[in-house]
């Protein structure tokens, strides 16, 4: 009996990401929680804005080594920053890390001989942890570039969550809402993925609907003439 061929040896650029993606989305937690702290805590609260600040930046400093990593592996130079246009975006803003849920999602199941959950399942839960961690994300920095604004509607933390679950919802009440341009740009980002994740939320359960109802249909036996 003839042998099967040993699978292939994936590339390193492959190998690299399959080995730090789930460290490196500990790290965007991290981060998040360091920014967080900055940003909630009293200006008086030492030395935790030192510590906040030191987690930031070495945090920031890892998606940097990683990113220079994964560019000299794929031996594209110029042309990689091109073709990973969402990497350079989040590496540049790195609260956007849960747009890459994928990638962890993908690296959690090639440790595994099949996924545990159907397409369905799968689309809708990546849509909904993007969705709780980038609502997070734009409620703190929402609330840093808006709360000692003049004529502000976004004075508390709270204010900002509310804000944030209106938009990525694409309900948006109007009672609150960003004035200064940074927290403007932090809101047509959010607009946006909200329409993308809400999208995919509801796509995917329809889809699902559709398949059940077929299948219960099928099922059914037919009615004879």
């Amino acid at each position: 009996m003839s042998q099967r061929p040993a699978p292939e040896a994936p590339a390193p650029p492959t190998r690299w990401e399959q080995r730090t993606e789930l460290p490196l989305f500990a790290a965007s937690l991290l981060f998040l929680a360091g920014y967080a702290v900055r940003v909630l805590a009293p200006h008086d609260a030492q030395p935790w804005h030192d510590i906040a600040l030191i987690l930031v930046w070495s945090t920031w400093l890892i998606f940097l080594a990683d990113y220079a990593v994964r560019l000299r592996l794929s031996g594209q130079g110029a042309r990689f920053v091109r073709t990973h246009g969402l990497d350079t975006l989040v590496l540049l803003l790195p609260l956007l890390r849960p747009l890459q849920m994928v990638k962890v999602y993908t690296a959690v199941q090639k440790r595994r001989d099949r996924p545990r959950l159907n397409l369905y399942a799968r689309v809708m839960s990546y849509a909904s942890l993007s969705a709780v961690l980038l609502g997070f994300s734009a409620s703190l920095a929402v609330y840093h570039f808006e709360h000692l604004a003049p004529d502000a509607s976004i004075r508390t933390f709270g204010d900002a969550v509310w804000w944030a679950c209106a938009t990525l919802s694409t309900v948006g009440y109007g009672d609150a809402a960003p004035v200064t341009f940074w927290g403007r740009t932090v809101a047509a980002g959010l607009m946006a993925c909200g329409l993308a994740l809400l999208g995919a939320v509801t796509g995917s359960f329809s889809s699902w609907l559709i398949q059940v109802f077929t299948r219960e249909d099928e099922k059914r036996p037919q009615e004879r003439s």
